[in-house]
């Protein structure tokens, strides 16, 4: 039984849906109590239960739940914190006490972004609330590592999937001809989701207990992005206009230099190799509907 906590995340959801089409035994937690039913519970890492225990015959969990926007997390340091420290190390603790393995999705937010392609043991760096939050929880899974507990971490770039908002909206404007803005000082590195569910599920099945990474290989910029997204559904690149995220007072952190990550694990031992930025943006977006 495979459990993903944060089951109606993007991401969770994304695997849950995956291992279903297999045919793997999976269940996917809820926070929001009007949707939990009996093949999908209620979880609150803001509110773990002190008697909760995972469901019978679980061998492998993936914590997907987290309050991961950066405005989020400054705002409420202490609130998003139960969730994203407390609560989530507090669950693998109890997890890897039964022996359970346990992988925890992170972000290349724990780095300062100021160097490309930081090595998986680099020295932790954040300049986000969100990344120290994320810092903080890493530590403390770690050392569950160090005495061989079975976890394992996976650092994350910007995930793109299907539905992307962001792409969504560029791709309707532009479609009408409508001017759009964007940042040309904020980078991404995106992966497709699909690479995301490979990866997690190859972790889970075989209980990789390290700290794995998997970003693009390349930085753009979210300018790039748009104007190659114009290319891609045939509209003059030109309607696309620059912007500074800078102006628009985003928290601390929203605008590193570098985004990606050594991903050099995956890639050799499982095959897992994210393309080119400019790639997984068109494939998302002649994914639309």
């Amino acid at each position: 039984m495979f459990l993903i906590v944060g089951g109606d995340s993007e991401v969770g959801g994304a695997v849950v849906n995956a291992l279903r089409s297999e045919g793997a035994p999976v269940i996917g937690t809820t926070r929001r109590r009007g949707m939990a039913s009996a093949d999908r519970p209620w979880l609150d890492l803001g509110d773990l239960p002190a008697g909760w225990a995972p469901p019978e015959g679980t061998r492998a969990v993936c914590i997907a739940g987290a309050i991961a926007r950066l405005a989020d997390c400054e705002a409420d340091p202490i609130g998003s914190a139960r969730v994203n420290c407390t609560g989530t190390i507090d669950l693998a603790r109890r997890l890897a006490g039964r022996g359970i393995y346990t992988l925890f999705l992170s972000t290349n937010q724990v780095f300062d972004g100021r160097t490309p392609h930081m090595a998986a043991d680099a020295k932790l760096s954040p300049m986000s609330e969100y990344g120290r939050q994320k810092a903080r929880t890493e530590v403390a899974l770690r050392r569950l590592m160090a005495d061989g507990a079975p976890v394992g971490i996976l650092r994350l770039s910007k995930v793109a999937t299907p539905g992307m908002k962001l792409f969504a909206d560029w791709r309707e404007k532009l479609r009408a001809g409508r001017s759009v803005r964007a940042f040309g000082d904020m980078t991404l590195a995106p992966v497709p989701v699909a690479l995301v569910v490979r990866a997690i599920v190859v972790m889970m099945r075989e209980r990789i207990a390290r700290v794995a990474q998997l970003t693009g290989p390349r930085d753009i910029t979210y300018l790039g992005a748009a104007r190659y997204l114009a290319v891609v559904v045939g509209a003059d690149p030109d309607l696309v206009e620059t912007a500074r995220a800078a102006d628009i007072g985003l928290p601390p952190g929203a605008t590193p230099g570098h985004t990606t990550l050594d991903s050099g694990f995956l890639a050799e031992a499982h095959g897992i190799v994210v393309p080119e930025a400019f790639d997984v943006v068109g494939e998302v977006v002649r994914g639309m509907v």
